[in-house]
């Protein structure tokens, strides 16, 4: 993180996200605004940038009152700032003649003359301006004119912020740091310059480091004994801090800041000290001598020590996710009512959960956050359909699993903690999906993935459970654990480091199959895509586009054709494309006898966009050839999960509709 004071020294950006505020606290609710500048940061390339302002505008515009309380120093919030991940930090100097632009030079010659934002970050009541007169309305207007977009935190979001910062000082007020912390997402702390005192713990055997704070608005802890952490310099170390007055030697009752480190004996006076309050020991007391107040100091000591273990635990259950749990949402707040809560309720504890939103307009976002404030939302600026909203999203997740899960599958039982157990032992899977079954028609199979994805000797795609539009009842039939060749987009589990390393999805498909590609990069790879039937959850389906949707029938029969000419060697192709031209007419005049004419268009339409795509495909064939190679670490398992035989000829011809009919394994073992 760069810290600019100056913005005449202000590098000139060719864009930037920003967001504005004074960030007292950089508190949990500060901090996911400054994730979302993050993750907007991120996805659209451009620098990150927060603005904040010093001394704090009240200070300026009302100096009669002397009521404000800081959580954090400009010192302090810096530090903050800096863990936070931002790129650029500019404190403006708050003066009055800076108070005094108009509104419009505020967003002119301030904001876009100095940041030429890609994106501002920004609460639905922020005022700027002279007398506060510019608001959210009039930069919407200059977006527009000027071509950068405003993103809005909504009031709720706001208000818990604002209500945050209260409970925060309020609950300092009152001993209660836990509550305080948990709050701030971070232990309350300080940072105090080492004093000469009078000595008198050295001589208790508890010798204290004094400190003194410069800014007279920081907020204190009332008199106590706290257990505390200390960074002198790099390093750390444990300690207890006294708050008070010294009523047992009765010093006058000017309020002193103690801190016996504990295992140290240095020369540090002049030095700065940061001091984090982990927990709130004891009231301060008064004693009759000081042998009295050295026997309670020792009871105090193992209390601290004591709380500062329990902290170091809590901190290392905290420390980091097996794995997560990624949906997919454009305007799906019907589904995320109806399933979402499920989902959470068996979900693992070791399992984060993500929304990445792909700019919904409906209420999602509002709603996410109002009832269920766990679930990390990714917001995108743009729609770009199921490949593209995963690849942006995905790259803002650590975890080293991800389970990729549609907004309208139900969960009811936890089978993300056996998937995640089954990558574990199994290094050489790469992606596998539970069984998938219909949420109406809970006894047989869903269309989109059944009981594993399949591939026949033309690159046709059917399942296990489901051949066409033949659904199957689930009998028990598939219940073997088998090796597919594609895991269904519904639900499914892939490693984040493959998902990575193979370049993700393939933005070109936008929606419907990417799945598929990706499943075939991975077993061109070496990598085992597996089913298990064992884990189950149910998928209503047709949740964005229904089944017989005409822009779903043209991205099938795009999609399907875009994996094939990327991942069909040429020894293949050179047959395979021709008699998929020939199918695929007859797939055509078959929507015709059934009166589906809008069908029957998308299916010409298709080819005829491949076509035209025919020059981007061929280097994007390479760039994902050269992304397979550099992971590859075995021979292709692209026979695995292939039937090598014509699934439109058996199923229309010798009316073989179901997967068990097919005898594939014969099949399949005899090609191989």
């Amino acid at each position: 993180m760069i810290v600019h004071r100056d913005l005449n020294n202000f590098p000139k950006l060719k864009n930037s996200v920003l967001t504005i505020g004074s960030f007292d606290g950089v508190h949990q609710g500060h901090k996911k605004i400054l994730d979302r500048i993050k993750d907007y940061s991120r996805q659209y390339n451009a620098p990150s940038v927060v603005i904040t302002f010093h001394p704090h505008p009240r200070e300026i515009i009302y100096p009669a009152d002397k009521s404000l309380e800081l959580i954090t120093t400009l010192q302090e919030k810096i530090i903050l700032f800096e863990k936070s991940g931002i790129d650029h930090l500019v404190i403006i100097p708050f003066t009055v003649e800076f108070s005094q632009q108009s509104p419009e030079e505020y967003i002119e010659r301030f904001l876009l003359q100095n940041f030429n934002p890609y994106c501002i970050v920004v609460g639905y009541d922020h005022k700027f301006g002279l007398n506060r007169a510019g608001d959210i309305f009039l930069l919407k207007e200059y977006s527009k004119e000027k071509g950068f977009k405003v993103v809005q935190i909504e009031k709720q979001e706001c208000d818990d912020i604002s209500i945050s910062s209260t409970k925060i000082r309020n609950s300092i007020k009152n001993n209660e740091i836990k509550v305080a912390n948990k709050l701030l997402g971070h232990p309350f702390f300080f940072i105090g310059e080492v004093i000469h005192g009078r000595k008198i713990g050295k001589g208790l055997g508890f010798p204290t480091a004094n400190l003194k704070i410069k800014d007279k608005k920081k907020i204190l802890p009332p008199a106590g004994i706290y257990a505390v952490k200390v960074y002198h310099g790099k390093s750390l170390y444990n300690g207890m801090m006294y708050v008070g007055s010294r009523p047992t030697i009765d010093d006058g009752g000017s309020r002193s800041i103690e801190v016996h480190i504990f295992d140290f004996n240095q020369y540090i006076y002049g030095e700065s000290l940061l001091i984090e309050i982990v927990d709130f020991i004891r009231d301060d007391e008064k004693f009759d001598n000081l042998d009295l107040l050295k026997e309670r100091l020792k009871a105090d000591k193992i209390l601290a020590i004591s709380s500062l273990s329990a902290y170091e635990e809590s901190t290392k259950l905290r420390s980091g996710y097996r794995g997560a749990v990624a949906l997919l949402n454009y305007n799906g707040m019907k589904h995320l009512a109806r399933f979402l809560p499920g989902v959470l309720k068996n979900c693992p504890a070791d399992c984060k959960v993500y929304l990445i939103d792909n700019s919904s307009t409906d209420d999602s976002l509002k709603w996410i956050r109002k009832h269920h404030p766990s679930v990390e939302v990714i917001e995108l600026l743009d729609n770009t359909g199921y490949a593209g909203g995963y690849n942006l999203g995905l790259q803002l997740i650590n975890e080293p699993y991800l389970a990729l899960v549609n907004t309208d599958v139900a969960f009811e039982e936890d089978w993300i903690t056996p998937a995640f157990d089954y990558l574990d032992n199994n290094k050489d899977v790469g992606a596998l999906q539970p069984k998938i079954l219909s949420v109406k028609e809970p006894e047989k199979f869903e269309y989109a993935g059944a009981c594993g994805g399949y591939m026949d000797v033309f690159s046709y795609p059917f399942c296990r459970g489901r051949v066409f539009t033949h659904v199957e009842t689930d009998e028990g039939q598939y219940d073997e654990e088998m090796e597919i060749f594609w895991a269904s987009g519904a639900a499914f589990v892939v490693r984040k480091d493959l998902f990575t390393k193979l370049e993700g999805f393939d933005a070109m498909f936008f929606a419907h199959m990417e799945e598929i590609d990706l499943s075939w990069r991975l077993k061109k790879s070496g990598y085992r895509v597996v089913c298990l039937p064992q884990l189950k959850v149910y998928h209503l389906g047709g949740g964005t586009l229904d089944y017989n949707n005409p822009r779903k029938t043209f991205l099938n029969f795009r999609n399907n054709l875009f994996a094939i000419l990327k991942n069909e060697s040429k020894r293949r192709l050179v047959w395979v494309l021709p008699s998929r031209l020939l199918l695929d007419i007859a797939a055509s005049f078959h929507f015709l006898l059934q009166g589906k004419f809008k069908l029957s268009k998308m299916v010409w339409k298709a080819h005829i966009e491949v076509f035209r795509s025919l020059p981007q495909l061929t280097m994007t064939r390479r760039r994902f050839n050269k992304a397979v190679e550099r992971t590859k670490f075995r021979k292709s398992r692209t026979r695995f999960g292939r039937y090598y035989y014509s699934i439109i000829w058996q199923f229309f011809i010798r009316n073989k509709k179901k997967f068990s009919d097919l005898n594939w394994k014969q099949h399949e073992a005899t090609r191989y």
